[in-house]
């Protein structure tokens, strides 16, 4: 069991800090749309709430139905946050651009959709590691507080490394686009981690 959390400790730490570079990222493109005004902020805060809720709910259903393949399903969701992240520079420029003359809710209802996608990703992994560890563990309240933990540490240190390091060196699409192989590096390191996992 001590292996299985220990090799989960970088790869949900790195996921962590790669979701909060998002969030920092995202919310200054959509500054370009919205303005640099509450209405931006409470955009990108309200979806990664409402994301990590809605991936919280569907994760856990998904580790249930078949946990067999709790890596691979956390694998391929980490994998489609990165390659999301690397298109959504784009993505988030372009929507602004076919809404620019639209009312603040459509443009906010559209951002919000759009964002709604990768959030719900990033909502679903924690029970999908959890459900995993659980099955293979005597200390489910240590394994769940650990994976918590790591996650908000790389998470708080993703927040930090951003706005004053990150965003200071790096263009904000170069910044986006380390996050999103953070994610692919992830998804690939994961799936070799437990190769020998019986899928």
């Amino acid at each position: 069991m001590k292996s299985h959390l220990r090799n989960l400790t970088i790869p949900f730490f790195a996921s962590g800090f790669a979701a909060l570079v998002y969030q920092v990222t995202w919310q200054r493109l959509l500054f370009v749309s919205l303005g640099v005004d509450i209405e931006s902020i409470t955009i990108i805060v309200s979806t990664f709430m409402l994301g990590l809720g809605i991936g919280a709910l569907i994760g856990g259903q998904l580790a249930d139905r078949y946990p067999s393949r709790i890596i691979k399903l956390f694998a391929a969701a980490e994998f489609t946050i990165g390659m999301f992240g690397l298109f959504s520079p784009e993505l988030i420029v372009y929507l602004g651009t076919i809404t620019i003359g639209e009312s603040l809710f459509v443009i906010a209802a559209c951002n919000f959709l759009l964002l709604l996608i990768p959030t719900t990703l990033m909502g679903a992994t924690l029970p999908m590691l959890v459900a995993f560890l659980v099955r293979r563990s005597d200390n489910v309240g240590g394994s769940i507080g650990w994976l918590y933990f790591i996650n908000t540490l790389g998470a708080s240190l993703g927040a930090l490394l951003v706005g004053f390091f990150l965003l200071f060196y790096f263009e904000i699409n170069t910044t986006i686009y380390c996050a999103a192989v953070l994610n692919v590096l992830v998804s690939i390191g994961v799936l070799l981690l437990f190769r020998s996992e019986k899928w």
